[in-house]
């Protein structure tokens, strides 16, 4: 993948952490891409930076997303 293209999907993710944020009323934990300090906007970052933070962004929003859901399934068992 080319540079402009990870910059492309940094930005995505970007979106995809904003709009997951608004729906559920909760950010999903992005702390190791915090850390990164790599943006979408950053396109003096390397090549290699952009792809730490895309993967970082989308392992926090993922397991986000995974937590809820096992939450959600998650059945209390009861006797009949």
């Amino acid at each position: 993948m080319k540079k402009q293209e990870l910059i492309h999907l940094h930005g995505l993710l970007g979106e995809v952490s904003n709009q997951y944020e608004e729906w559920t009323g909760e950010s999903p934990d992005l702390g190791e891409y915090e850390s990164l300090g790599v943006r979408p906007t950053s396109i003096h970052k390397s090549k290699t930076d952009h792809k730490a933070a895309v993967f970082a962004m989308a392992g926090g929003i993922t397991d986000e997303m995974r937590e809820e859901t096992e939450e959600r399934s998650a059945v209390a068992a009861t006797a009949d």
